[in-house]
């Protein structure tokens, strides 16, 4: 008998019930770090706001998400959550643009790339807008505009301070015009909420790239970011290609960004919310300034005579 048979044998006198059955790992329950391979529990990944804690990469957030970590429990109010998208230009690349909107839709639960609202930071109110990367890159169509700037304009109104999460890959090329036109859009609105000496701190997270980096995403008061996260307009190889030349392996990352200037600070995840309300606290609005009256008496020809 061989040493193969002889096993085999001791395996047939084993009983049913000792035999090792297979484990059932459910899916989801570990998440393996795109950056250092680590594995990680999912349920302390969440809890860590998804960032690994071994070396500190940002895995990617749903707006959703998002707003549980930045809002108070209890205190958010969404805007314009009926405001969805059309498709009046009849745009057709592989497949029919009202298709992909669709398939968004289904995918994330949300009828277009960002989620506004009003809410409490800390105790402190302020209008947030979230974008959200899943739905179809995050790109600024016609509806993500036009829920922004409501949100801006309601925050002037109102006066509150602003606060824009950006997550974008640019405008949404299957609208065309009217993509880029929400460019000029926002960026009016916010001018709007400067003029009445209000705070707006944009926070770019990974990625945030063309036409949001080219206008609302870097016309904050206080720019912030999340580490390592890619923020730039043209890609790195058009620019390469353009200026002929070799670019640095760190260009358009936040840390670059925060040594040139652009912006102004790197708060890791965990504690974004912490620095919000320091920053929120400190540029507390003003009271709304008075009329005008003038110093001169009223004209005996306006005073009305009883």
């Amino acid at each position: 008998m061989s040493l193969f048979d002889w096993f085999a044998d001791r395996r047939k006198e084993i009983p049913t019930s000792l035999e090792r059955q297979p484990r059932e790992i459910s899916d989801g329950l570990w998440t393996k770090c795109s950056a250092c391979g680590a594995l990680t529990y999912t349920k302390d990944l969440i809890q860590n706001q998804r960032v690994c804690p071994e070396c500190g990469h940002h895995h990617t957030v749903t707006s959703s998400e998002r707003i549980q970590q930045l809002i108070d429990g209890g205190t958010w109010r969404g805007m314009d959550e009926a405001l969805a998208p059309s498709d009046p230009l009849e745009f057709r690349d592989r497949k029919p643009y009202a298709e992909r909107l669709r398939e968004s839709q289904a995918e994330t639960q949300l009828l277009d790339a960002v989620q506004t609202g009003i809410g409490q930071l800390e105790a402190l109110p302020l209008a947030l807008g979230v974008m959200d990367f899943r739905f179809m890159g995050g790109s600024m169509g016609s509806v993500v505009g036009e829920k922004l700037t409501r949100l801006i304009e309601r925050a002037t109104r109102e006066r509150l301070p602003l606060v824009i999460v950006c997550a974008s890959g640019g405008a949404r090329m299957q609208e065309g015009m009217l993509s880029l036109m929400q460019m000029a859009k926002t960026a009016a609105a916010l001018h709007r909420h400067r003029d009445a000496r209000l705070l707006y701190v944009p926070v770019l997270t990974h990625p945030t790239t063309g036409g949001v980096t080219a206008s609302f995403a870097m016309l904050g008061d206080i720019i912030l970011a999340e580490p390592k996260a890619l923020i730039g307009f043209a890609g790195r190889r058009v620019i390469e290609q353009t200026l002929r030349e070799k670019l640095p392996e760190d260009f358009q990352t936040a840390e670059y960004l925060l040594q040139h200037g652009f912006v102004d600070a790197i708060v890791p995840r965990t504690h974004l919310k912490k620095h919000l309300g320091q920053l929120l606290r400190l540029h507390r609005p003003l009271p709304a300034p008075p009329p005008l009256t003038s110093p001169w008496p009223t004209p005996a020809s306006e005073v009305s005579v009883l």
